[in-house]
């Protein structure tokens, strides 16, 4: 069994080699790899891994700033691994934690085990947004995850390598696995106050969490079946269109004037409104066919296939 450890690495120099120590103290007892992907940092971190010499580190360094998700998506392309890990290089996650994540994805069967960082040692300007996105996530989907931002996590490889990262969809990596059917569970791991560099997230990301959060949701729901979104709400502003539209020409066969008034306007406005929508819905429709069938994509994922025998 070899372990693939996934470590992005942004400006974190004076991390480098006190985590890779305390990931090698760690998982003493198993085969592993320590993937780091520097994306592009401006310190001297690309240089600090060099200098470890160790036969257990791979470094990927990215040809410019891409972000923590495609670093990531970088790190889990290249990793050999039958389990995948990911953790931040910042030495707020604990690699003692590992052992423990791993042992219950291997007994209880899960896909995914995450961590709940328990006493979160952050400030309000990062715990805040981050509790109300899990919150937000918690009431829109069917995954009752406490903690999605935790960057712990443990992963099957097949899980793991399903997954397609981009932007700043790292931030929500439980849910994308959980929307391709992965089974996922959590445990309280340990979380420690950052001890060098800074921290690169603020309360300017919240938008962006707002922005892939409704992505995703939009993936999750209406990927395969977009009609039943745009058609939807098509529908509905045609049908109320058309009922205002009833309403003033019974109003006017009564006697009144209707031309001047703001509801035929909006009567006519939504009609079209509506019309638009259902045909956008048709054409992403049929987008989304040609993408699945011109790149030879299935749409749906197997978890496993056992060889069970004859009984």
């Amino acid at each position: 069994m070899l372990l693939s450890v996934v470590v992005p690495l942004y400006n974190e120099e004076e991390n480098v080699m006190l985590l890779t120590e305390a990931i090698e103290n760690a998982l003493k007892a198993y085969r592993y790899e320590i993937i780091y992907i520097d994306d592009f940092s401006t310190d001297n971190t690309r240089n600090e891994v060099k200098k470890l010499k160790n036969d257990h580190v791979v470094l990927i360094e990215m040809k410019k700033n891409y972000g923590q998700s495609s670093a990531l998506q970088a790190g889990i392309d290249y990793a050999k691994g039958d389990y995948i890990i990911t953790m931040d290089g910042d030495l707020q996650n604990d690699p003692t934690d590992i052992p423990m994540m791993l042992e219950k994805l291997q007994k209880e069967d899960w896909d995914v085990v995450t961590g709940i960082r328990d006493k979160r040692k952050d400030s309000l300007i990062r715990t805040f947004p981050s509790k109300v996105a899990n919150f937000i996530i918690r009431k829109t989907t069917k995954l009752d995850i406490q903690d999605h931002g935790c960057a712990l996590k443990v992963f099957t490889k097949e899980t793991a390598k399903e997954l397609n990262l981009y932007g700043e969809l790292h931030r929500f990596i439980t849910l994308l696995a959980h929307s391709n059917g992965a089974r996922i569970s959590e445990v309280k791991v340990k979380h420690h106050p950052r001890r060098f560099g800074k921290s690169k997230y603020g309360l300017g990301r919240t938008t962006k969490v707002v922005n892939d959060l409704l992505l995703i949701l939009f993936q999750q729901k209406y990927l395969q079946k977009p009609i039943y979104l745009f058609g939807n709400i098509g529908i509905f502003l045609f049908v109320s269109g058309v009922l205002i539209s009833i309403y003033l020409v019974i109003d006017k066969i009564m006697g009144h004037d209707i031309g001047t008034r703001p509801l035929l306007s909006l009567a006519v406005l939504l009609i079209l409104v509506g019309i638009q929508l259902f045909t956008i819905g048709i054409v992403i429709d049929l987008l989304m066919k040609t993408y699945y069938e011109s790149q030879d994509k299935k749409p749906y994922y197997i978890r496993k296939i056992t060889a069970v025998g004859n009984k």
